[in-house]
Order: C-alpha cells, then structure tokens, then sequence
C-alpha cells in the first residue's frame, strides 16, 4: 500500500504537466496570437530561471558541498552544472540541423528534452519521499505540480502553433509528465539502494544548466522576435510572481 501510494503521488505530480497543455484548448484569436505566444514564452522562462536559482541549483550545490567538501564540492556543482550548458548547446545545434516544423517546434522539443530530464529525477525523488514519508511526499508533489503546469505550457504552445495540432501539442506535454512516474518506478525496481542524495543532485544541477541556458539563449530571444514587448513582461511577472508564491508557501 506504502508503494501504491507513493507511486500515485508521483503519478499525479508528473501528470500535472498535461493540465499545462491543455491551454491550447482554448481559442485565441489571430490577432492576439503573436502577444499570446510572447507572453507563455515569457512566462516559461521566468519559471524555468526561477526553479533553477531558487531550488535546484542551491539545494543540489549545498548537498555536494557537504559531501565533497567546499573546494571539491564547488568543482564538481559547477562542473555538473556547465554540462547541462554545453548539452543544450548541443542539442540546440543537433535539432537545427533537422528538417522540422520551424522554430517554434525546435523550442517545444527542446523544452521536451529539458522537462524529462528534469521529471524523472523529481519522479525519483517524489516516490522515494512518499515511501518514507506519504505527507512530505504530497507536500513536494504540489509543489512540483505547481512548476509542472507552466512546464507543460512551455512545451504545449510553441509546439502547437508550429503544427495547429493540439493532439501533437497535449501529447508533447504528456510525454513529459510520463517520466515522473517512470522514474518512480526504475527508482523502485532497480535503483532504490543506489540512488543517493549525491547522484540526484549532480542530475538537478545539469538540468539547472539546461533550464538556465535554453531559457537565455533560445527562449528569450524567439519571445523577443514578436515584438510584443508589453505581453513579454507580463509573462515575466507572472512567472516571477508564481516562483515567489511557490518559494513562500513551499
């Protein structure tokens, strides 16, 4: 029952991301579609920054410091955290080098790398907290769920405005979620006596690297492209309001 309950936690959490999605559901009209798209971008990086400074990099870089030792620990944080940089440069040459939709859909799929490398260890971490403690672990669930719903908005818009596909769109966002519970589930089967504070915080601080560096070098440069500057620090606020919200209550 113990297991049962942790795994539908994280089930929940991950699939949160998919309530994200199913903001294109809703109609918007065509000449507001420019100022909608600026201000979901806007708004995703601001949740993609503020996740990484306020949680993942610090808490990630406390526990390696207090594992490895400042001068080690401090090496091997920034070292975790430069990788996520170079792979989503990487990835970010890699996917150009495709025949696909446009720009719009290289963000969504770019996002769609970042978020499962992001959910699977919070899928981890989310199972393995319910396990131990079922209230901690609906605790962190809502929190996670609270940044998962923007994430899957982050995914579902750019994707579906380059395909005017909202079964393309939504799915993109589910296949996000997913990992949640898939690493909940390799968490138990395979990997509960391995994994240990160390590994999971070498992971979040890449996906720190990744956020940071796909919301900088490629999600605010294409939300500046629409020239919708008012809509651009809208979505800015409200990310940065949501992220305050999220650090205060949680």
């Amino acid at each position: 029952m113990e297991i049962f309950g942790a795994l539908l936690v994280s089930t929940l959490a991950g699939l949160s991301t998919v309530g994200g999605g199913l903001i294109v559901l809703f109609r918007v009209k065509e000449e507001k579609i420019n100022k909608f798209i600026t201000a979901s971008l806007a708004f995703s990086l601001a949740i993609m920054i503020g996740i990484s400074i306020t949680d993942l990099i610090p808490e990630s870089s406390y526990n390696l410091l207090v594992s490895y030792g400042i001068g080690r620990g401090v090496v091997v944080a920034l070292g975790a955290f430069l990788s996520g940089v170079v792979l989503t440069k990487y990835l970010h040459k890699l996917i150009n080098k495709q025949e696909v939709k446009g720009d719009l859909y290289k963000l969504g799929i770019l996002n769609l790398i970042a978020l499962v490398c992001h959910n699977f260890p919070e899928g981890i971490a989310t199972f393995m907290s319910s396990y131990k403690d079922i209230n901690l672990g609906i605790k962190l669930a809502i929190a996670i769920a609270l940044h998962n719903i923007p994430e899957g908005i982050s995914i579902a818009v750019p994707i579906y405005y380059a395909t005017n596909s909202r079964k393309e769109a939504i799915f993109k966002t589910f296949l996000s979620g997913i990992a949640e519970p898939i690493g909940a589930i390799i968490a138990y089967i395979f990997l509960s006596k391995y994994i240990t504070d160390r590994i999971i915080s070498l992971i979040l601080l890449l996906v720190g690297g990744i956020m940071i560096c796909l919301a900088i070098e490629i999600i605010y440069p294409k939300a500046l492209s629409y020239k919708e500057n008012s809509w651009l620090k809208i979505g800015l606020g409200l990310g940065v309001l949501l992220i305050v919200i999220n650090a205060l209550v949680f």
